[in-house]
């Protein structure tokens, strides 16, 4: 079975920002799973599909999560898979309390967290692709070779206007 990575959102409204992590992880060819599970609403649910999804192959589980967003929390404590989580803005301190509760994590319990939003979805997927390309040398050639598309619309964005002396 092919390693995978398991996105598990606390709700709903958390797809519109994640479904860019799906998207990033559809355009390397990378395998996912995607799911609604609370750690707070349905801890059963998120507990026995951790389980689930490590027979399976989940290889990286990324958590998004919002306010308390102790999700990602919930997701370390229950596997020693690498956790990514994702603080999604809302409520009244706009994400950075979910930043907080992610990021915040007792000593022996990590969760690599990126940023609020958008951009902490993309990385996620990113993230979590460096670390499936540890062990596969075509999922790594593909991140190199995007990178070197990035360096090189740089390049071409600047020579569209550049103007030097």
């Amino acid at each position: 079975m092919k390693p995978f990575i398991s996105i598990i959102m606390g709700s709903k409204s958390d797809y519109d920002i994640m479904k860019n992590c799906a998207d990033t992880l559809k355009q390397f060819g990378v395998p996912y799973e995607l799911i609604i599970s609370s750690a707070h609403r349905s801890p059963e649910r998120t507990k026995n599909y951790i389980k689930e999804a490590e027979a399976k192959g989940a290889a990286v589980f990324i958590a998004a999560a919002g306010m308390a967003a102790h999700l990602a929390g919930a997701l370390a404590a229950a596997t020693t898979k690498p956790v990514i989580g994702v603080p999604m803005a809302g409520g009244d301190l706009n994400g950075v309390d979910a930043l907080y509760s992610t990021v915040m994590m007792p000593a022996g319990m990590p969760v690599g967290t990126v940023a609020i939003g958008k951009a902490g979805a993309v990385n996620s997927a990113y993230l979590g692709m460096q670390i499936l390309a540890i062990t596969d040398q075509d999922l790594a050639q593909k991140l190199l070779d995007d990178r070197k598309a990035k360096a090189d619309k740089v390049v071409s964005d600047s020579e569209s206007i550049e103007v030097r002396l």
